[in-house]
């Protein structure tokens, strides 16, 4: 009981004072590794969290992830309510919509790590591959050149097309005007990562890139 509160001062402390990009991802990545050891703390789900968010939100990390019902953040990092701002969109493309709700995460509640979050066997990026998009074209057109990069791969290329998708998407995101000023000022950070349904581990699929 002693470690458990001790690392929920830590992280409210941390949540007062803010995050740096590193500090934030770190959290993040320590909150997977709780849940994939099975010893999640299920942090901050309280009546009393609730109420404290009401009138102010302080998200410290944007994720944008899929749609799929079987990548919800908040569980795969083991996080509570208030703590992560969620972009959620099969395949986890980066359109107009999705820009502007993460550009205004980073803006105005101070987010510090924005996450793009692949995952195994995503059906958006498989459909792609197969040409399979029927119904799916607005999405479809956006995975296309992550598709296109790994025409070539012999073994595995499904995987490899997700990782290429996600880390594609990240420097998309790198590109705005905007995030890019705050990435230049060192408070915000962008990576790519793709999560293992066998495992329940997110693997960081490149490091903090500051510029």
């Amino acid at each position: 009981m002693k470690k458990i509160a001790a690392v929920l001062c830590a992280l409210i402390q941390i949540a007062l004072y803010g995050m740096t990009p590193d500090e934030a991802l770190k959290t993040l990545m320590e909150g997977n590794q709780r849940f994939s050891k099975d010893k999640s703390l299920h942090l901050d789900r309280t009546s009393e969290r609730r109420q404290e968010l009401i009138s102010k939100q302080a998200p410290y990390a944007i994720i944008l992830g899929c749609s799929d019902s079987r990548v919800a953040p908040e569980i795969v990092f083991d996080q509570g309510i208030g703590d992560l701002f969620i972009v959620r969109v099969a395949g986890n493309v980066v359109g107009p919509l999705e820009l502007d709700s993460v550009e205004y995460s980073a803006l105005y509640l101070n987010s510090s790590i924005l996450m793009v979050l692949g995952h195994e066997n995503c059906g958006a990026i498989n459909a792609v591959i197969t040409g399979n998009t029927k119904d799916i074209e607005s999405v479809a057109e956006l995975i296309t050149p992550a598709a296109e990069a790994t025409q070539k791969q012999k073994s595995n290329r499904l995987e490899e097309t997700i990782k290429t998708n996600a880390k594609m998407m990240a420097q998309q995101l790198r590109n705005s005007p905007v995030l890019s000023g705050l990435i230049a000022k060192k408070k915000l950070a962008v990576v790519a990562a793709y999560y293992n349904f066998h495992s329940g581990k997110v693997e960081l699929l490149d490091e903090i890139k500051k510029k």
